[in-house]
């Protein structure tokens, strides 16, 4: 696929909606997926969000379609995890984030798991 034209970004935030997250977004009803409410009540025809609040919108509504956008177009957000306590149960949970049964946890919700950068220090 090509590379974007010259004032593509500002023609498409002319053209954006905030429906969620700023502060004139509608709200919606308590329980209530907010990307897939956004669908239901008309408000979009497409949304450009990350793969995890695709994944719970999904989840509300099987209906909807997730698009792959193209490498050249999508952005990445890198998540970390740092130890911060020496409570025992804090080094259990990030062992566990760590583990095959987290990092599944994690992929059912959407989040990719490309490798572990560094280890938990040894005491």
């Amino acid at each position: 696929m090509p590379s974007p034209s010259p004032g593509a970004r500002a023609a498409l935030e002319a053209k954006a909606l905030t429906l969620t997250s700023g502060a004139d977004s509608a709200r919606p009803p308590a329980g209530r997926d907010p990307y897939a409410w956004q669908f239901e009540r008309g408000a979009a025809e497409l949304f450009l969000t990350y793969c995890t609040s695709t994944a719970l919108a999904r989840a509300a509504d099987p209906a909807l379609q997730q698009v792959a956008i193209p490498a050249s177009l999508s952005v990445a957000a890198d998540c970390g995890l740092i130890l911060l306590s020496d409570r025992p149960e804090a080094a259990r949970l990030a062992l566990f984030i760590l583990s095959p049964a987290g990092q599944a946890v994690l992929a059912r919700h959407g989040f990719d798991a490309p490798g572990v950068v560094a280890s938990l220090p040894t005491r």
